[in-house]
């Protein structure tokens, strides 16, 4: 890598240094100039936080979180599901089965997410479908997150080694023993950052459903927050509300850590790296 750079002498370093410093305290003082700006008007004051002591309040936060959840834990799974089988598609060797695929595709990630809901919900109640807040919010996150992950997962597996693609054909396997003993399981540690990732994005845009009135974790907070008798605290509602979302989001970084260190020490510890063509061979010809 140091190839690719020259290495910062005496000089650079110290300027680095002073940079860096310089950035902490410009963001210090703009958080600094935030907290004085919150606590002049009033944001601070103990009328504005005293709901949150409640246990009504908190069984309120607490369903609008499980609300958030519950739409955010089965859109992920539809959209997983979703994404392997149109990245399966999108890399067949039939034209009638990789054209339709390609199209739904890009079709989907094209359209913003809250005009799926939009469309789900108000096109629910326009023909009576019968479709709940619920589900609205939930075929929308699948379709946009899903036609995403179907492009993470088939870049993942584009990106192995042309060799070992090569390989497995040799040695006379199907196309969909390639992609599921040798390719799937070598690009999958590459692709889980990117998954993540994407899980991350699907479960702070369960908040656009407070848009179409399905109660979860934003929609409650926004109720909360209209309270004249605690003096209408938005702005302590919704720090309450981010925290949430921050450590929620924390919480799923922390299992994409821990999951590619746990496969790292497995590879480091049996000395072998992902399945090759020949392992994958003698897998498919194992007898069930």
């Amino acid at each position: 890598m140091s190839a690719l750079y020259d290495v910062p002498g005496p000089r650079a370093q110290l300027r680095n240094r002073v940079l860096n410093v310089v950035v902490i305290l410009l963001v210090a003082g703009a958080v600094a100039w935030v907290v004085y700006r919150l606590n002049a008007t009033g944001q601070f004051e103990s009328r504005r936080w005293v709901q949150f002591q409640y246990t009504a309040i908190q069984r309120q936060l607490l369903d609008g979180l499980l609300n958030t959840l519950k739409a955010a834990g089965l859109a992920a799974v539809l959209a997983m599901i979703m994404g392997a089988v149109f990245a399966a598609a999108r890399i067949s060797d039939h034209k009638w089965v990789r054209v339709p695929a390609t199209f739904v595709v890009e079709l989907f990630r094209a359209i913003p997410l809250l005009i799926l809901m939009f469309f789900f919900y108000y096109g629910s109640l326009q023909y009576h479908l019968g479709l709940t807040p619920f589900w609205a919010v939930v075929f929308g996150l699948t379709l946009y997150n899903g036609s995403v992950l179907a492009e993470i997962f088939r870049a993942g597996i584009a990106a192995v080694p042309k060799g070992q693609r090569e390989a497995s054909y040799a040695i006379g396997l199907r196309k969909n023993q390639v992609v599921r003993l040798v390719l799937l399981p070598q690009a999958i540690s590459a692709m889980l950052p990117a998954i993540v990732s994407q899980l991350v994005v699907l479960l702070k845009d369960t908040a656009l459903g407070f848009i179409i009135t399905y109660a979860e974790l934003l929609y409650v907070a926004k109720q909360m927050g209209g309270r004249l008798q605690y003096g209408f605290p938005y702005i302590p509602t919704y720090i309450v509300v981010a925290v949430i979302y921050i450590g929620l989001c924390s919480l799923l970084s922390l299992l994409a850590r821990y999951l590619e260190g746990r496969s790292r020490r497995r590879r480091k510890i049996t000395g072998a790296p992902p399945p090759s063509a020949a392992e994958a061979a003698t897998s498919a010809e194992a007898p069930l």
